[in-house]
């Protein structure tokens, strides 16, 4: 996004509004694995919302993961399936 700072004189000056990135490393319970991850504070605090890495992966939608967190989605649900069938 853009927009302006404005200040007490009411001179505009423009500026960008940039997401607030952070490099985390997240746990995943059914790999035993931890995974680095650059995602914004906002995406950090929905998935603590919804408990965890692979409970806000299985959740998502495949529109809004990258391509590296849609690999290992689908390979904490065949792990899931395979723990499921045994």
């Amino acid at each position: 996004m853009a927009g302006n700072n404005v200040s007490h004189a009411n001179n505009k000056l423009r500026r960008r509004f940039l997401p607030n990135l952070c490099n985390v490393s997240l746990m995943s319970e059914v790999m035993g694995l931890t995974y680095r991850f650059r995602i914004s504070a906002h995406a950090l605090k929905t998935v603590e919302h919804r408990g965890g890495l692979d409970a806000f992966l299985l959740k998502a939608g495949k529109d809004e993961l990258s391509a590296r967190a849609g690999k290992l989605k689908q390979s904490i649900a065949k792990k899931l399936e395979a723990k499921a069938a045994a």
